[in-house]
């Protein structure tokens, strides 16, 4: 037996989740989440939004290689059948992990006139606009688009993929607008909507602080309290209970109070 086995001999729920995830190379986690999402009961499609939104796509690319090599199946394939319509398409363009590099200067403002014409200037909206550019351009690119469309519109992205799109699609396009803005802030309010309301998104919160725990979660806190009126470290001691809260609490590190 290994490590991880013993450890979950002898622990339990959430925190045992935790733990043993912390002990997953971050690669492996990443193919575990998405196997479990698509082929579990029902898509958890909240799964899918945030890893292939966020990653990069050298990252996509590991993904890809590492879940076939565990699976021996075709990650593209099975997230095409478990999904529909363009929420799909996109999500397929993410898995191709062909996004342009750098800003393109001379296509900036000709995107953010096709993506002002493909729904705010339009009686409907054209979906397929939103997916090929917001899928296709790079991190940069698309900052450099979102200034023009917003002196173009008078909108930010965010609000006109609000107005004009709604259920998966809308959340996916919102979470590459927020990635491409900022993955830290992004990941900022993830975490901060898996706490808000009523009963808490454990599964949410345990896997933002473990992906990101190496990764940027310091950055993720600085965000989290220039963002909302407490610090990260604060939120998930009102939050959580017991094993859970203090190993997430040492997880956080210090109070940004």
């Amino acid at each position: 037996m290994d490590l991880v086995d013993d450890l979950k001999g002898e622990l339990g729920g959430k925190f045992e989740t935790l733990i043993v995830s912390l002990m997953t190379p971050p690669v492996a986690y990443d193919v575990t989440a998405l196997r479990n999402a698509i082929k579990g009961a029902g898509t958890d499609e909240k799964v899918l939004v945030e890893i292939l939104a966020s990653r990069t796509p050298q990252q996509v690319r590991t993904i890809i290689a590492a879940y076939r090599q565990e699976y021996d199946d075709d990650l593209e394939e099975d997230i095409s059948g478990d999904t529909s319509g363009h929420f799909k398409r996109l999500l397929v363009i993410l898995l191709q992990a062909n996004r342009q590099s750098g800003i393109q200067f001379d296509s900036i403002e000709n995107d953010a006139q096709v993506l002002f014409q493909a729904g705010e200037l339009k009686f409907g909206t054209e979906e397929q606009t939103f997916v090929t550019i917001l899928g296709n351009r790079s991190p940069e690119h698309l900052r450099k688009v979102f200034d023009a469309y917003m002196k173009m519109s008078g909108y930010e992205m965010e609000e006109t993929i609000k107005r004009e799109t709604s259920g998966n699609l809308r959340a996916l396009l919102l979470a590459v607008v927020k990635c491409a803005r900022s993955v830290p802030t992004y990941f900022a309010e993830t975490l901060y909507h898996s706490m808000k309301g009523a009963g808490t998104d454990d599964d949410t919160l345990i896997r933002v602080m473990v992906t990101r725990s190496e990764v940027d979660l310091l950055d993720i806190r600085a965000e989290f309290r220039k963002l909302f009126a407490c610090s990260l470290h604060s939120m998930i001691k009102g939050d959580t209970g017991g094993d859970l809260r203090k190993a997430l609490l040492l997880l956080c590190g210090g109070d940004d109070a």
